[in-house]
């Protein structure tokens, strides 16, 4: 069994790192908030994240069942159309997206 200083002392180690982890970002930020690279990857990263996730999906629904392809093209426009009708709120366009889609997928025949 390990002593409790050798403990104590592991237990400050971890914390330090930890709390260093945290905060160096934060420390960071102030620096980067006039960078010109920061404010383009904030930009394009959302949106690109975003299409290779609609990329993949719809490749592994197309590959799996050709048929449900019109259904997934219509949940992407629907996921875009309420995107931009509400404000970009990508968690809000993305969920009604999947509902539709999987909605269309279950329902109709």
């Amino acid at each position: 069994m390990p002593s409790t200083a050798y403990l104590v002392a592991v237990l400050a180690i971890v914390f330090t790192i930890t709390l260093a982890l945290r905060a160096v970002p934060f420390a960071v930020l102030r620096t980067l908030r006039t960078s010109a690279i920061v404010g383009q990857l904030s930009a394009w990263m959302p949106v690109g994240i975003l299409a290779i996730l609609a990329v993949t999906a719809l490749h592994g629904t197309v590959a799996a069942e050709p048929r449900a392809a019109l259904y997934a093209l219509l949940a992407v426009a629907v996921t875009a159309g309420v995107h931009l009708a509400l404000g970009r709120r990508t968690i809000l366009s993305v969920g009604i997206g999947t509902a539709v889609y999987v909605v269309l997928v279950n329902v109709v025949p």
